[in-house]
């Protein structure tokens, strides 16, 4: 903040020749006293600094890293995600931490199952299943919405690895991906579109426009995380910043398979 302008005092006659004393200037702090500043840490700090410096430490450590600058401790996000369930394609309920417990899985989150680009993102994975499987890895993939738009989107796909669906958004929810029209409707979104047209992908409008999806799965945006074996071992995670944010397929594979 700018320093006020001292206040103009009227001068007498008997004061105009005598100068104000200067304010006393406060001591440039001792090595040691910067020392003990130092060792206070972060709590003295303003909150929303001491945030920003927490975040990026937990960002070098290990745990979960993603190239959506996500990065959380594991421990944290397996505890987000104790409780939630999807369905399997009989409409049994699994609990998702359940999907890496005894093994290594890639899981990626569909926007929603008409999607196209989570059809081409499908497609991406499902090209490295080969991979997945000689390291002993397992392909999954949860949408928002219901067990029959699974299964739909499975037959339509011929998506090889394990369909889950999460009818109550509660994986999203837990996993804070973002949603809204401002991350949906954007000009690299529609750029990816118009390519994916291109090459033959198209959206089911059908499965789109169906109740569940028009008024809330529309918005969401998805992610892909590594996890296990263990329910606490989560290697990486991506949160789509919007629709079309694809993970780098290298960082994904080297968190799974390396």
């Amino acid at each position: 903040m700018a320093a006020r302008a001292p206040l103009a005092m009227p001068r007498s006659a008997s004061s105009a020749s005598v100068r104000p004393a200067a304010a006393p200037m406060a001591p440039a702090p001792t090595v040691r006293c910067l020392q003990a500043r130092r060792r206070l840490g972060d709590s003295q700090l303003p909150a929303r600094r001491a945030r920003l410096l927490r975040s990026a430490g937990a960002a070098g450590r290990a745990g979960a890293i993603g190239s959506a600058a996500e990065a959380a401790p594991a421990e944290g996000l397996a505890r987000k995600l104790q409780g939630v369930e999807v369905l399997d394609l009989s409409g049994k309920a699994v609990p998702i931490v359940d999907l890496w417990k005894d093994r290594k899985a890639v899981v990626a989150f569909a926007r929603h199952f008409g999607c196209v680009l989570c059809r081409k993102r499908a497609d991406l994975l499902a090209s490295k299943q080969d991979v997945m499987k000689a390291a002993g890895v397992a392909l999954v993939l949860i949408g928002p919405g219901t067990v029959e738009q699974a299964k739909a989107f499975a037959e339509q796909t011929k998506f090889k690895g394990e369909v889950y669906a999460d009818p109550n958004h509660s994986a999203y929810d837990a996993l804070e991906f973002a949603y809204g029209v401002l991350s949906t409707f954007t000009p690299s979104a529609g750029l990816k579109i118009m390519q994916l047209y291109m090459e033959g992908y198209r959206q089911d409008w059908e499965l789109s426009f169906q109740e569940n999806t028009r008024t809330k799965g529309g918005w969401q945006q998805g992610g892909l995380l590594v996890a296990g074996p263990g329910i606490d071992n989560i290697l990486y995670i991506h949160k789509d910043k919007e629709a079309g944010d694809d993970p780098e397929m290298e960082d994904v594979l080297r968190a799974c398979c390396s």
